[in-house]
Parts: C-alpha cells; structure tokens; sequence
C-alpha cells in the first residue's frame, strides 16, 4: 500500500548535503541549553521542581518535533498541492501513515490510561458547525498563499527560510484579529452541534479500528488516482548518506511520519492532551499589545475560563508556546547540521504582503475551526474525532481554491509537464 506509485518519470536524486554549519550548530545547542534551563528554573520557582521537569520536558519534545519536520521536509501544505493539482498522492500517503500510527498510539493511551506527570489522556472532540467548515476551508486558502502550514510555518522560519517570517506574523495577527472585541461577537454563535467521538459509539478498539479502515481506502483510492494521472515525482531535498544521514538529513517522508507521531503521542503521555500549535499565536500577539497599553484581558474572548487562565500565565507555562519555541530551535539545529540554515534579506514585497495576508487568513481560520492541520486534523483523526476528518474535507476544497487564487495572483502550481512537483 505505500509503495511508490507510477509518476511520469523517475524521481530524481538528491544533491549531497553541503557541509554541517559547525558554528551555527554550537549557537542553536547553546541558544537550547539556555531556553531548557530558563524554563526549568523559572516554572521551579514560581511552583516546584516537577512543574519545571514538566515544562522543560515539553520544550524538549518540541526540539525532537522540529529536527524530525526539517529532517524530513515534512509538509501538508505542499501535500494537499500536489494532490490537488496533478494528483499526486505520496504526500498524503505520509499523512495517512502519521495519522494511523498517532491513532494507535493515542488508541493505546486511552484504553490503558497511562500518563505523565499525573495527567491522564484525553482524546481531542472538535464542534461540529459552520465554524468548522468554513475555517478549514478559510485555513486552506492561507496556508497555500502563505506557502507553509502551521507547523511548517515553525519549521522553515527556524530553518532560516526568511520568506516565510511574513506567515507567521499575519498567523499572529489574524490569531489577534479573531479574539478582538470587533469580530469575536460576530462569529461567536455560529450554528454547531456537540462533537463526536468514535470512542462514544464503539469503544476505542472500535473507533481505532474504523479510522484505520478509512485511511487505508483514502490510501488505495490515492494510488489509484495517482496510477491515472502519472504525475511528475516529488522533489527530493539534499542529503546525507550512510548513518549520518540520521543526523544531517534529509529522511524519507515515512520515516518522518514515524517519528512525528512518537513525538506526538509522547506530548499526550506527558500533558494529558494532543500536541497543538496556533492557541500559542493568540496568546503571543496579545501579550506584544500588552506592552504598548492595550488590555486585551478586557475582551470578551479574554474572559472566557479556559482563555483567561492561559492569559493569565507565562508564555513559559504554556504547553503550546514551549513546543512551538522548540520546533523553530530543532529545525535550526537540524538545518545546520544540515549545511542548510541560511536567511535572505532581500525582500520581495510582493511575495511579502501575500504571505503576511495568508497568514492572517490561516490565524482566523484556525480559530474558527478550532484548531489546524495539528490540532484539528492530526489530533482530531488520532482520537478518533469526526470533527478531524470534517475538517480534512472542508480543508481539501479549500485547498482547491487557494490554487486558483495562487494563480490569480500570478503564484505557480505544479502542472503535469514540470519535472519535479
């Protein structure tokens, strides 16, 4: 089932890797030396050394999430592309391989219960509503404008990839934009109904069973397309080989799903719940208003329990924000011993204002859908969430229109003629 499917021609092989950055892989491990033992000791203090183990253990885990997304150039942006517009479905083979094996290891999790630092796990259950639908469709549109997803977003900006630093500011902004008191209350009571869970039906042997069902159809029905279309092969980044290959990259996709869902399924073991990413964009850009007098804790959303406690805390006692800081620092490592990490400053102003516009739209979209291609499409589908695969498919016709409006705006997209997808 995951063998390579026919493309129009051979996939090509990789360049070598240039040489490993030794300086600037000395500056990240120092730079994650200094952030683990910040975080340590400051969540020590103002608790006790469990919670401080407890953080810092999380911001580790986000340094493993970030050398196996760089390693791997694992990507649902460029996935969801290829698919869409020459049918080529090796990417998202990946994603079904990351999805299964999240599922089983979160499916081991819940039946047996074992937790973390007293945390037991629990499966993620997105709403079910207009909210959903329409921001994984919005989602879709920003990630294809703003040329990453929100963990590739992390990843490459850690990398060095300076095109996409305008992403991750209009994610920050449009996460703000949603949690402001002039749109929150428009879209606050969208229509919706409670979520569902497999698990609540059938069991979570049950429910893991169902999802492994459908991603093996979804994984046949995906060769098949592919068989028909014979599109180009998927690029292959430069490489490393021998075992320092491990070290230096770059890894194969599956080998990447494989280690991303341990990776994954170690943040449910320690903190209870799924690995997630955009919360942290809000929570990032209302404390910078902070700093300039606005008081975002005034704001209707601000008030609501569960966002109010999270305000309230250090960005440093945040589940989301400490793996999010550590996949930027992992994929700069990685990209370093890698011979890879460089920053452009020239800036293409174009190119600029559109990334920066779909990264609000990625913001917004998050928000409204409750989560991302992490938390409401991996976390939603590895618990067994109907919420996850609802918002896989608002996701997939959005990503059909962020192509045409790629176009529109004179962006490319993959064609059958190209060599490379």
């Amino acid at each position: 089932m995951f063998t390579p499917a026919p493309t129009c021609v051979a996939p090509p092989t990789p360049d070598p890797a240039d040489p490993p950055q030794r300086g600037k892989i000395g500056i990240f491990l120092l730079l994650a030396a200094g952030l683990l033992t910040w975080i340590f000791f400051s969540n020590t203090l103002q608790a006790d050394a469990n919670q401080g183990l407890y953080f810092g253990v999380l911001f580790v885990l986000g340094l493993g999430l970030g050398i196996a997304l760089f390693h791997s150039r694992f990507g649902f942006t460029s996935a969801w592309r290829q698919l869409v517009a020459v049918g080529n479905g090796q990417g998202l083979r990946n994603h079904a391989l990351l999805l299964g094996t999240t599922a089983t290891i979160f499916m081991l999790l819940f039946t047996t219960g074992w937790g973390g630092f007293g945390n037991e796990p629990t499966p993620y259950a997105g709403t079910i509503g207009v909210g959903l639908f329409l921001g994984a469709f919005i989602f879709a549109i920003g990630m294809q404008l703003g040329g990453g997803c929100a963990s590739g977003t992390l990843f490459a900006v850690g990398s060095g990839n300076s095109t996409v630093i305008p992403t991750l500011i209009g994610f920050i902004a449009g996460s703000v934009i949603y949690t402001s008191p002039f749109f929150f209350p428009l879209v606050s009571d969208l229509p919706g109904m409670e979520p569902v869970l497999l698990s609540d039906h059938v069991g979570h042997v049950g429910g893991w069973s169902i999802t492994i069902l459908v991603l093996l159809v979804i994984v046949a029905i995906s060769r098949a397309v592919q068989a028909r279309r014979n599109p180009p092969p998927t690029g292959a980044p430069p490489s490393a080989t021998g075992w320092v290959r491990a070290i230096r990259g770059s890894w194969s996709m599956w080998v990447g799903a494989l280690v991303l869902a341990v990776l994954g399924g170690a943040v449910m073991w320690v903190s209870g719940g799924i690995w997630g990413v955009t919360n942290a964009f809000a929570l990032w850009g209302v404390k910078f208003l902070q700093l300039f007098g606005f008081q975002p804790e005034t704001w209707e959303f601000w008030q609501q329990e569960n966002w109010a406690v999270m305000f309230e805390g250090s960005i440093l006692s945040h589940q989301n924000s400490l793996t999010n800081i550590g996949i930027m620092v992992g994929a700069a490592i990685a990209a370093a011993a890698g011979g890879a990490w460089a920053f452009a400053r020239k800036v293409d102003w174009k190119n600029f204002g559109i990334a920066f516009f779909g990264g609000i739209l990625m913001g917004i979209g998050a928000r409204l859908a409750e989560g991302c291609n992490i938390g409401a499409y991996l976390g939603g589908i590895g618990s067994g969430s109907v919420s996850g695969w609802l918002w896989a498919a608002a996701a997939l016709v959005g990503t059909w229109a962020g192509l045409k409006v790629r176009s529109w705006l004179g962006l490319a997209n993959p064609k059958p003629t190209d060599s490379v997808c």
